[in-house]
């Protein structure tokens, strides 16, 4: 499967926005909470690069959200076409925010690993540093272990738990380590999305709200870095996140295993 861009022109503005117009690449933006967020930040005027798997789901989306700029597309599960993905986002030109909304729940620990744990590294660290930068996490990253001897021999033994923990060590490590950029994890609540199930308990709106907050509110709330939002709520985390040299050997693993270094500084 290659990877590629679908390009579509950006034209809609909303002039009693209070937020400053922003571009974002919002990654998983085919559907559920990524196309969520990216329809509500193009009806508040800012420019909205989407994401999906494949070409087939990259025009659909582009169908629905008509207002984004662009669609890129590639498989997150596949190393080579998220590498490639970078690239195709880096030729369309910087973002004010990337939000890593992508994630799979019901699926093999490689997928898993794959996709919730390596992709955002790859994209975090070849996409061009924005001043923003939004992952998405989950409340039962409170449950989950590192595993990072796991990781590297047997992502087989990885949960989707482990896997949001690890997003949570990726996001607190580039806020230290980028002191330029404010980098936050969210949760977004368990909602009714077609990961979440129907009979999800959690405000759906509030699902996506946080993400586009982060990304263009100019509160001093939301300027912030290193810190875990539930509904614009800053929480109390898994300690384990927070560990600076569990996150440097994190950072080397994840370069062992991609053959992508992560930029200091």
């Amino acid at each position: 499967m290659q990877s590629g861009c679908l390009a579509q022109k950006w034209g809609n503005s909303f002039l009693g926005s209070t937020f400053n117009m922003a571009r974002i690449f919002i990654t998983g933006s085919a559907d559920g909470l990524g196309q969520m967020a990216a329809k509500q930040l193009v009806s508040e005027g800012h420019q909205v690069v989407l994401h999906a798997r494949n070409k087939v789901r990259g025009q659909e989306a582009i169908k629905k959200i008509p207002g984004a700029e662009a669609v890129v597309t590639a498989d997150l599960s596949n190393i080579e076409e998220t590498k490639q993905l970078a690239a195709d986002a880096n030729a369309l030109g910087s973002f004010d925010a990337v939000i890593h909304n992508a994630g799979v729940y019901r699926a093999s620990g490689e997928v898993i690993v794959a996709v919730n744990t390596l992709s955002p590294y790859i994209l975090t660290s070849l996409i061009t540093p924005p001043k923003r930068l939004i992952y998405l996490s989950s409340g039962l990253h409170s449950g989950g272990k590192a595993k990072l001897q796991e990781l590297e021999t047997d992502p087989s033994k990885i949960s989707y738990s482990d896997s949001k923990l690890h997003m949570l060590l990726l996001s607190m490590a580039v806020a230290r380590l980028w002191p330029t950029v404010y980098s936050n994890g969210v949760n977004p609540g368990w909602v009714a999305t077609k990961m979440g199930g129907a009979g999800a308990p959690d405000d759906l709106e509030q699902g996506y709200q946080t993400q586009c907050w982060l990304a263009t509110s100019e509160d001093a709330e939301a300027k912030v870095s290193g810190k875990y939002f539930f509904h614009q709520q800053q929480k109390h985390f898994n300690p384990t996140a927070a560990d600076e040299v569990l996150q440097d050997k994190f950072l080397a693993l994840c370069e062992t295993i991609t053959g992508v270094s992560f930029p200091i500084g």
